[in-house]
């Protein structure tokens, strides 16, 4: 029995909720999202409270039982996404490194011999204050993904810290060669 699937969805306020044959659509002040369902995968939406509801039929198997809590946790983000946007910051540590927004591109500059171009996909924002790049967008996978994409144009290195990194990241940094003293 899946701890976390069996905990219903409560819908607040200004969001809405269709259940289709193969997938649910969410609606709120911020945006739409649809969320696929698998097919072993059912979901219910309750009056009082207005809630989603998600069931599999045979919950003592156990894909059925990951798939359960994992499709209530998406439907939940969801819910949460279209009332208040999630957003991930990268820290852009290093003499010269720097990033620019025009319109959907980020211009990014982190020591190679050009700029890189980096195209956001439509949904999600960005906004630059100093070294400090904040994307934000109402899917909390794809904010993920694309703050993922732009630290691997240039992951911090353990010498010096330089590089791209979360705002929430510690790196563990590593002593460098020692000088050899001669006799």
């Amino acid at each position: 029995m899946s701890r976390i699937g069996k905990k219903p969805i409560l819908l607040p306020a200004g969001v809405e909720a269709t259940i289709g044959a193969h997938s649910v659509s969410i609606k709120g002040p911020k945006g739409a999202l649809e969320i696929g369902l698998n097919p072993a995968v059912s979901v219910k939406l309750e009056q009082e409270p207005r809630a989603l509801v998600v069931e599999v039929k045979h919950p003592e198997n156990t894909k059925e039982n990951a798939l359960w809590g994992l499709t209530r946790q998406l439907l939940n983000n969801a819910v949460e996404g279209v009332q208040k946007p999630f957003d991930k910051s990268l820290e852009f540590v290093g003499v010269g490194f720097k990033v620019a927004v025009a319109g959907n591109t980020l211009n990014i500059e982190v020591g190679f011999s050009h700029p890189v171009k980096f195209e956001l996909p439509k949904g999600i924002e960005a906004k630059v204050e100093k070294q400090i790049l904040t994307l934000s967008g109402i899917d909390k996978q794809l904010v993920g993904e694309m703050a993922a994409q732009v630290r691997r144009i240039r992951p911090p290195e353990p010498y010096k810290g330089k590089g791209i990194k979360y705002t929430t990241e510690v790196i563990r940094r590593k002593a460098g060669k020692a000088a050899v003293k001669s006799a």
